[in-house]
């Protein structure tokens, strides 16, 4: 009789364990909305569009995670500098950053405004910038964002 009594209660603690261990079902971890590290650039765009019309906007790019460290440790010891130099005015940390601003305002001069405040259109303007950097640069980003626009 005093077995039993022993044996029940480790036997319910060796049953919950295995459970919960073993057989519970595993948390779902959520998948993030947005992955990687999204690098606002930090000078705004002036962009002249048809028929006399111009554009103000931000642009931001979505890079692949822990790229943007990387990139500023390599561009430092490409130059022998123990770490990055000061960008010029307007400019922030990333490597490749003029190329990006030229691509973005060719690929936006000279537009039709309605292009910009459509989001359709927007969108498709932004896959194409996405696609020119891809080929026209060494940044590994994942996605372009136009984060403010003005259009007048």
């Amino acid at each position: 009789m005093k077995n039993i009594k022993i044996i029940i209660p480790v036997l319910l603690l060796v049953v919950g364990g295995v459970y919960k261990f073993v057989l519970a079902p595993k948390p779902v971890v959520p998948k993030p909305k947005v992955s990687g590290e999204v690098y606002v650039m930090p000078k705004d765009f002036l962009i002249n569009l048809k028929a006399g019309k111009f554009a103000k906007l931000n642009a931001a790019l979505v890079l692949k995670e822990g790229y943007l460290a990387e990139a500023v440790k390599k561009a430092a010891a490409a130059s022998g500098e123990k770490e990055a130099g000061q960008p010029p005015t307007g400019y922030g940390t990333l490597p490749q950053e003029a190329v990006v601003r030229a691509i973005i305002t060719d690929s936006l001069t000279d537009e039709p405004a309605g292009r910009l405040t459509r989001e359709k259109s927007r969108v498709k303007l932004q896959k194409s910038v996405l696609k020119r950097i891809e080929h026209e640069t060494d940044i590994d980003v994942e996605d372009v964002l136009f984060t403010d626009l003005a259009v007048q």
